[in-house]
């Protein structure tokens, strides 16, 4: 898969980018006629930017507090460092966590996940307390979410 950067994309890619972002049901057909161009030039546009990896992937927004996911947590780790990639592989896997990040600071990783409740959280921070090279771990429960949007707004 070739790594594209966003210098190779026209105005009419992140057009049909843009349009994707806010609804990716939308068919070619209306891409198309939004766009005033032909509904072949969009799916050309839409499999060109997939196999550069530049989409991903198509997903629906979920609404986790009405699946019960009420607790969202932020979790920096400290590790020490030459075992670091070997701690967020195992830190990625469990399917509360929704994101990690090899970060900056006096953190190594940040991991944001979600849980139904806090005996689910409890059990989860304990189980990252078994895993080996973790040094330090503090825990942030959210309180309120002000903003959070995976759409890239281009």
């Amino acid at each position: 898969m070739n790594n594209t950067s966003s210098h190779s994309l026209d105005d009419l890619d992140i057009r049909i980018l843009s349009i994707l972002s806010e609804d990716a049901r939308m068919s070619y057909r209306e891409i198309a006629k939004k766009l005033g161009i032909a509904s072949g030039t969009v799916y050309n546009r839409i499999k060109k930017m997939t196999n550069n990896g530049i989409i991903k992937g198509y997903i629906p927004l979920l609404d986790h507090k009405k699946l019960g996911y009420d607790l969202t947590v932020l979790i920096l780790i400290q590790v020490e460092g030459e075992h670091l990639t070997n701690v967020e592989e195992m830190l990625a896997t469990p399917n509360e966590v929704l994101a990690v990040y090899d970060i900056t600071g006096e953190f190594d990783v940040a991991v944001i996940a979600r849980f139904k409740n806090t005996k689910s959280m409890n059990a989860f921070i304990k189980s990252i307390l078994k895993i080996p090279y973790i040094r330090r771990i503090v825990t942030n429960v959210v309180l309120n979410i002000v903003k959070e949007d995976q759409r890239l707004k281009i």
